[in-house]
């Protein structure tokens, strides 16, 4: 039997048709992919096109199927979600980098050695560092102002230590901002030593100071985002959710992001200011693929290590002293209504199980029940466990760090006593409640680097190994746990769910390309784990 020719062209015809592939901007292939879906899948090849994810599979299917202008075997390499900070300063941060950096000081000494470095290599109208911590020092006591007033007796001096709740400055910068011995400022603290002001101010005493420091310009701004973008993405940080900005530095991130310099996603929790309440309520949220500003910031009391946390009573280890209201209670009643009625996620920093309390109290007056509304408790960090049924009841997610845990498990018994440390830094307990924990550092109050709080939240160790078996051990989450707080969950708190979070067709193609596998290799070696490769919609933007 003859075959017409013409059939035969058809035939042809519909089998190259068949062969033809779909046009692709990125295959990778030959890699170990946790996707995070909700089967929590594990690939081997992602293909990209325009920003997202097209198609995850295998790598046979994904040749098959997609004909890819770029195309990466990982040769088993593992790739997970880009990681999320669900708390961090990351404007601070970049501001933190053109200043002095006193993180892992082991005295005042070293801390004012630190700064005479950094100053002879400045020509700056104030001289500013962040990171000390008297917890460190051999003798854990606030330093006095003395040896910075020696050394600058006319330069202003103001230096944050490092969970941004205290600070220390010289006679310069307290003549300028008018303080006195007689100075009282609500919710702060100016401390005082015989009959003297030593410096050091806590909370709003050093915010009100801190008001009277030249603002940045412009440049200053820009500088601050490119250097932190840089250090993220060296790290595996696609979103970074700061937790307090005012317009004109979101301003600065939106017009970064359409220039295509800033590529990094950002979560905006605006500060609780009149200016930031009068634009964003006229104009509600705002919202791009790469900035979302939906949420504002409260902060409620101070820091533990501080003794500005806001306890239920005094501290272990200074009677008759239970910590700082930053504001009144109608304050916050009066605030969260308001960010209630013109449709903001409310923030707020709860340190203290008092102020925990408090707060979980006025949402659940203005929430009312189970709500979608996604208010959050930042930090959660020592909450009674008789309080902890208020995350369920009104859908409160507590946004956590871990590394909180390694960094004062050393001190923070001594801070609040045996018996209220059952309910402190109690991470599994507060899954267990809310469903969900989102994970973040904090930084620059915790190191930038988000493999270092998968490692504290899997062991609840330090990098030295202590203690054997973990701090409160049964406080640990799973490394699945651990994971989806810094991708899935940290998404879910960002209203960024569908869009980011897992490697599932139709979301941005975020992703992380670690050498080692940290949901295999033993918990003491995954905070050792390098960065290899960063996405941003499929783009590599680390090393770039």
């Amino acid at each position: 039997m003859i075959i017409p020719t013409y059939f035969l062209s058809l035939l042809a015809i519909l089998f190259n048709a068949s062969a033809i592939k779909t046009r692709a901007d990125l295959l990778i292939m030959n890699a170990h992919i946790y996707t995070l879906s909700p089967n929590n899948n594990v690939a081997e090849a992602m293909v990209v096109d325009k920003g997202k994810v097209l198609f995850i599979g295998t790598s046979a299917d994904a040749e098959a199927l997609y004909l890819a202008e770029k195309k990466i075997s990982m040769d088993g390499k593992s790739i997970f979600p880009g990681f999320i900070d669900a708390h961090c300063h990351f404007y601070g941060y970049g501001q933190q980098l053109k200043r002095a950096n006193l993180v892992g000081t082991k005295s005042w000494q070293e801390v004012v050695n630190k700064l005479k470095e950094f100053s002879g290599a400045t020509n700056s109208e104030w001289i500013q560092g962040r990171g000390w911590d008297q917890n460190d020092w051999a003798i854990k006591e606030f330093p006095t102002n003395e040896l910075l007033n020696q050394l600058y007796p006319d330069q202003p001096v103001f230096i944050k230590r490092i969970d941004g709740h205290a600070a220390i400055a010289n006679d310069a910068a307290i003549k300028l901002a008018g303080f006195s011995v007689s100075t009282k400022i609500t919710g702060g603290e100016l401390i005082i030593k015989n009959g003297k002001l030593t410096g050091v101010l806590i909370d709003n005493a050093m915010d009100s100071l801190e008001k009277i420091i030249p603002s940045a310009t412009e440049k200053d701004n820009i500088d601050y985002l490119l250097a932190a973008q840089a250090k993220c993405f060296s790290v595996g940080l696609t979103t970074v959710s700061d937790a307090g900005l005012d317009k004109v530095v979101i301003d600065a991130i939106d017009s970064l992001q359409h220039r295509k310099l800033l590529k990094i996603r950002v979560y905006a929790m605006l500060s609780d200011n009149e200016k930031n309440k009068e634009y964003y309520f006229k104009h509600g949220p705002y919202k791009t693929d790469n900035l979302s500003v939906r949420s504002f910031k409260f902060y409620v009391d101070g820091a533990l290590g501080s003794r500005g946390a806001l306890l239920k009573k005094p501290y272990a280890d200074q009677p008759n002293h239970i910590g700082l209201l930053l504001k009144p209670v109608d304050y916050f009643k009066r605030k969260f209504a308001e960010c209630e009625a013109n449709g903001f996620q409310v923030c707020s920093h709860c340190i203290g199980d008092s102020a925990n309390k408090l707060i979980l109290d006025l949402y659940g007056k203005i929430l009312g029940g189970q709500n979608m509304k996604r208010w959050r408790i930042e930090h959660a960090q020592i909450v009674s466990p008789e309080d902890l049924f208020l995350f369920h009841n009104y859908n409160i997610i507590p946004s956590i760090q871990p590394c909180f845990t390694t960094s004062d498990m050393y001190w923070a018994k001594d801070r609040v006593g045996d018996e209220r440390m059952k309910g402190a830094y109690s991470w599994k307990s507060l899954l267990e409640k809310a469903g969900i924990v989102a994970c973040g550092s904090d930084f620059p109050v915790e190191d930038i680097n988000p493999l270092f709080g998968f490692y504290a939240a899997i062991t609840r160790m330090d990098q030295k190994l202590f203690p054997s078996g973990g701090f409160m051990p049964d406080q640990k989450l799973s490394r699945v746990e651990a994971l989806k707080g810094m991708t899935a969950w940290a998404a879910y708190a960002n209203f960024s769910e569908e869009e980011v979070g897992s490697l599932t067709v139709g979301k941005w193609a975020d992703f992380v390309v670690l050498n080692n596998d940290i949901m295999t290799v033993a918990a003491e070696e995954t905070f050792k784990a390098k960065v290899l490769m960063t996405f941003v919609n499929g783009e590599m933007v680390y090393p770039n």
